[in-house]
């Protein structure tokens, strides 16, 4: 019994040896004339071949991710290909260009750039969110009257738009803010203003925050008394050349700006919980009263005006009237 098992054993082994022998001598005589590739459809339509799925895929999702233009910023590609897996004559080419240019062809590429808007209206175009920002930053640099309607667009697009140099776009959305003093000699001014010598010494709660108006040496300190003046100091001088750009301390309303006495060419801003701040001695005054003016933004020009020995700012913060001492809160 064990005899014919063993001889059944070795018959199957046989059988299952030569089996493997013809299926490898078919295997060989096959991938001699053929070979293992893809087959590739879009939309339904089989459209080529090619060897290396992978290589061609990464390819095209390369495409789709940057396009072939360098102010592209993705294309959108309404059909991709399907591959399924076949047998290839060795002799027949792979059609991976010809794929991939139906691809393209297929494709709607977007761009994307940055519109600087004023009012809403689109006025400049250019490449990058930071050439857009330094547009917004020369205007307020130049105290434009309009910066306030100024704003920045990203933008998708499928036509490439007329880009704009930076110092292009600022001249051309820049405008010559309105100037309350333009000589000297022109004592004018708009609003009405406290310049009683009411002062304290002592610290209160703004319930806003400030920024400097100007930098420079402090020439004069809160309080001080000195030959050019008949009463102790409402505020804090600040000595700087004649021109320098003084900046709003905090958002508010110009409630006075024009020539006060010994001020000289002053400006008040009127701000939250009774809050006011002088700006005194200066050369010009960019803003009237009844305009609003933001945090940082230029408002006047250093100057020499009224009882002043020379070129600096006269700074002041009042609550409800009272001066207090700026250096509580800046410097």
């Amino acid at each position: 019994m064990f005899k014919k098992v063993l001889i059944h054993t070795r018959r199957t082994m046989k059988l299952i040896v030569l089996i493997s022998v013809v299926l490898l001598v078919i295997l060989g005589i096959v991938a001699s004339f053929y070979k293992i590739s893809y087959s590739v459809n879009i939309n339904g339509e089989m459209v080529g071949y090619t060897d290396n799925k992978s290589k061609l895929q990464s390819k095209i999702n390369d495409y789709i991710e940057n396009g072939d233009d360098e102010n592209a910023a993705f294309v959108q590609v309404e059909s991709l290909p399907e591959y399924n897996i076949c047998l290839l004559k060795r002799n027949v080419d792979t059609d991976d260009d010809k794929i991939f240019d139906l691809v393209k062809a297929d494709g709607q590429t977007y761009y994307r750039y940055y519109a600087v808007l004023e009012n809403q209206e689109e006025k400049a175009y250019v490449t990058s969110f930071a050439d857009a920002e330094d547009i917004v930053n020369k205007l307020k640099e130049k105290s434009s009257s309009n910066i306030e309607k100024i704003t920045i667009s990203e933008k998708y697009e499928t036509e490439w738009k007329d880009m704009t140099s930076v110092e292009d776009a600022v001249a051309k959305l820049y405008v010559e803010p309105k100037s309350v003093v333009v000589a000297s000699n022109k004592k004018s001014s708009t609003g009405s203003v406290n310049t009683a010598t009411n002062i304290s010494g002592t610290k209160v709660s703004l319930g806003i925050s400030l920024v400097k108006p100007v930098s420079g040496t402090i020439s004069s300190r809160f309080g001080a008394r000195s030959r050019v003046r008949s009463s102790a100091h409402t505020g804090l001088d600040i000595a700087t050349s004649t021109g320098t750009p003084v900046v709003a301390a905090a958002s508010g309303t110009v409630t006075f700006s024009g020539w006060k006495g010994s001020y000289g060419y002053l400006m008040v801003i009127t701000h939250s919980n009774g809050v006011q701040t002088y700006y005194g001695h200066c050369s010009k005054l960019y803003y009237s009263a009844g305009q609003t003016v933001s945090k940082g933004q230029k408002i006047a020009a250093v100057g020499n005006t009224g009882n002043s020995t020379g070129p600096h700012l006269h700074f002041e913060i009042r609550v409800n009237g009272v001066a207090y001492n700026p250096q509580n809160y800046l410097y």
